[in-house]
């Protein structure tokens, strides 16, 4: 029976789950503390984690990171508020398999619990991707998107070490597998590493590899990432979170093409082309940075800017689309469009989580429709309360209300664009047809 550790410190919020969870077949404990929870979970009994996020003596983001140590074979699922999005997009990066907002439906979190179940974690935290495997990259028709397919298209073909910067959850994984794709090495392996999941005590170990006996532990030979991907493309996902130490061994790799394993004195040649990202841009050189200069140079031979899903609202319609048809692959479902006032919301919302969490809401709406239209009521009551609220306090329905901020929006894009459409509609996130049609529908014409 599979076994599942759930943290909540609602008593009577964790009963329902545990008893709903123990219907469908699952065997359950509970507990309401950080404390108390990493005694069981040195037991190594559950091997999946469903915490809340804001726990009495501490947060969810402590039994991640006990998780990710000491047992990293579990999975992890936090829960959070919607308030709390961008934490739960974090603890996405660190390792968690999934995150749920409250409150919670029950088919959404059946579905994700068994998910992770079906998923195994892999502990060394590497992603091995073959030519075969679909590539999840939709291009976009935004100016930016065009500008940066064609610096892909530019660098895939060469060796230059390339820098990938954009905000969590911007994809910026799916740009390096584009990038690999397009390569010379597109036959060869794309290992991708989540630096900020290395703790400072094994990066080394699993970056380089080591022999056995070569520290407390070390049971036997390991293979590290660099020789993984020897031969294809090596992705170094939040590069800036590797310790100081680590990135002088990386330099070094770098700049003489080979590897030494932990424990031993053999240099081992590599030939690889490494990819890295940050969600920050990383100031080297600077005072009170961590961060090596010359490494940095190293890896910022080509950089790539991808702006988040708020400052992108022309592509927005084509990743929720593709999110549909996948959603609808995954779980058997067949939604075939959404309804308008749906966009609506989807445009007037900033986005934290960015493309992961549009994925996220999409997969949830989907799950969950009865009919084959995607409707208002399916989004998170916080996602439609905060697209329905307004800074000149508008009153009414919520669809009333959406109607006015829209026709207030599109008439100050007008105005600040000198009523030029084809830029009021660039500014507005929609193609030039659809604002004619706003127009037309709204009397603005």
């Amino acid at each position: 029976m599979s076994k599942i550790l759930l943290i909540e410190d609602d008593l009577s919020y964790a009963r329902i789950i545990q008893r709903f969870l123990e219907k469908n077949g699952f065997e359950v404990k509970t507990c309401e503390k950080v404390k108390s929870a990493i005694t069981l979970l040195k037991t190594s009994w559950p091997k999946l984690v469903i915490t809340d996020y804001r726990l009495p003596d501490g947060n969810g983001m402590e039994i991640l990171e006990f998780v990710k140590k000491y047992q990293p074979e579990t999975a992890v699922i936090l829960i959070t508020n919607y308030s709390d999005i961008r934490i739960a997009v974090k603890a996405m990066k660190m390792g968690a398999s999934e995150y749920i907002t409250k409150p919670i439906d029950p088919d959404e979190l059946l579905e994700t619990v068994k998910e992770a179940f079906e998923s195994p974690v892999q502990p060394s935290q590497v992603m091995v991707s073959t030519p075969s495997l679909p590539l999840e990259y939709i291009q976009g028709s935004s100016n930016m998107a065009q500008q940066l397919e064609e610096h892909i298209e530019l660098v895939a073909p060469t060796d230059l070490s390339v820098m990938i910067l954009g905000e969590t959850g911007t994809g910026k994984e799916f740009v390096a597998k584009r990038i690999h794709q397009k390569s010379k090495r597109n036959e060869q392996p794309f290992v991708a590493i989540d630096c900020g999941a290395l703790s400072n005590e094994l990066a080394a170990s699993e970056l380089f590899g080591h022999i056995k006996g070569s520290f407390t532990g070390a049971l036997e030979d390991k293979v590290g990432h660099f020789e993984y991907a020897n031969g294809g493309t090596l992705f170094l996902d939040e590069v800036g979170n590797l310790d100081y130490e680590v990135q002088l061994k990386l330099l070094r790799a770098i700049q003489e093409r080979s590897i030494r394993k932990i424990g031993s004195n053999q240099e081992i040649p590599v030939d690889i082309r490494i990819i890295a990202a940050t969600n920050e841009q990383l100031k080297a050189g600077e005072l009170g940075s961590t961060f090596r200069e010359d490494l940095f140079h190293r890896l910022n031979e080509f950089s790539l800017q991808i702006l988040p899903l708020r400052d992108r609202k022309e592509d927005l319609e084509a990743f929720v689309k593709h999110f549909i048809q996948s959603s609808n692959t995954r779980l058997g479902r067949e939604i075939t469009d959404l309804d308008e006032e749906v966009m609506d919301v989807f445009r007037s919302y900033s986005w934290p989580g960015n493309l992961r969490e549009l994925k996220n809401i999409v997969r949830r709406a989907v799950l969950l429709a009865k009919g084959s239209v995607i409707t208002t009521d399916l989004l998170p009551k916080e996602l439609t309360s905060n697209a329905g609220s307004s800074e000149m306090n508008i009153t009414g329905t919520f669809k009333e209300s959406m109607v006015m901020r829209e026709k207030e929006n599109i008439l100050k894009a007008l105005e600040f664009c000198k009523n030029n459409k084809s830029q009021a509609a660039k500014m507005l996130g929609m193609d030039r047809k659809t604002l004619y049609n706003k127009l037309d529908k709204y009397g603005l014409t």
